[in-house]
């Protein structure tokens, strides 16, 4: 149970990344925030680990799974923003979102051998039935571009790759080091986007609270927790509890911004939080793949 909530309070963290980007100055290009929330929430996971003595070497360090946990997150920012680009905030969001847990745990299954329960294809397919009512719950109407679904899906991707590469390190190195690494060296490949785009909005006090709080917050704190409870849990579970992610975005839409609630977005949230319950129940059976 302890490393269930500590993946779910850091899909909690997660989910307060939209209304952040809501409340971001006008001139806040999402390519900028997400560059900026790797740097800031990088630089501090790194200055973490060096205060608590986790660098004394680099042995251990320069193997594969840094370069696919470091390249993932670089990746995931490009594809996703870009793909939401293309096909709009609600179709991109739920393509990369709810497809993180479905290659999460495939990965999980032929690369690590991690068992598939039964339950994990109940709350998965629960979970990501509850998405899919979410998005169709909106008023604006839906732009499906195949270049944008396949680019968010290289998000969703991208998510699972950083998770099974940071799935190996957290069994090496303390997962607040393993994450600092991985954060860090993704901001390193994003920083010459930086050249291109307008970040004058981030030294206004409103845009420095919000890069604060994406970097510290969304970003730091909450890929401690996740780096912890990864070490504990397998990475299929991992991508399916991410996916509180979006349930609590929709609940800060609601009662934050003021966004209306309707009867299938009701029934989107029950049945997303019904899948995240499957998943914590204790489990007596398993269903394991040929």
């Amino acid at each position: 149970m302890r490393g269930t909530i500590l993946i779910i309070l850091a899909a909690v963290l997660w989910g307060t990344t939209g209304t952040a980007q809501a409340l971001a100055p006008a001139g806040a290009s999402p390519l900028a925030i997400g560059t900026l929330r790797l740097l800031v929430g990088g630089g501090a996971l790194l200055m973490l680990a060096f205060h608590r003595g986790y660098f004394i070497s680099l042995e251990g360090w320069l193997q594969p799974a840094t370069v696919l946990a470091g390249v993932s997150v670089a990746l995931y920012q490009l594809a996703f923003f870009a793909g939401v680009a293309l096909t709009g905030v609600a179709v991109g969001t739920i393509v990369a979102i709810g497809s993180a847990p479905i290659f999460t745990g495939i990965l999980g299954y032929v690369v690590r051998g991690e068992v598939l329960h039964r339950r994990w294809f109940i709350a998965t397919g629960l979970a990501i039935l509850g998405c899919v009512l979410l998005v169709l719950s909106g008023d604006n109407t839906m732009v499906v571009d195949p270049l944008g679904v396949l680019l968010t899906l290289g998000a969703g991707l991208s998510y699972a790759l950083f998770a099974l590469g940071n799935k190996t390190l957290v069994v090496q190195h303390p997962p607040d080091a393993a994450m600092a690494v991985s954060f860090s060296l993704g901001a390193l490949l994003l920083l010459p986007t930086l050249l291109f785009v307008d970040t004058a909005w981030a030294l206004t006090p409103n845009g420095l609270v919000v890069v604060l709080h994406l970097g510290l917050i969304t970003t730091g704190l909450a890929y401690v927790f996740f780096g912890r409870g990864l070490q504990i849990v397998p990475i299929a579970t991992a991508g399916t509890l991410s996916l509180a992610e979006p349930l609590t975005a929709t609940l800060l839409g609601i009662f934050l911004l003021g966004e209306r609630l309707t009867p299938l977005a009701f029934w989107g949230i029950a049945t997303l939080f019904a899948g995240l319950v499957v998943l914590v129940m204790p489990q007596n059976r398993k269903f394991v793949l040929p």
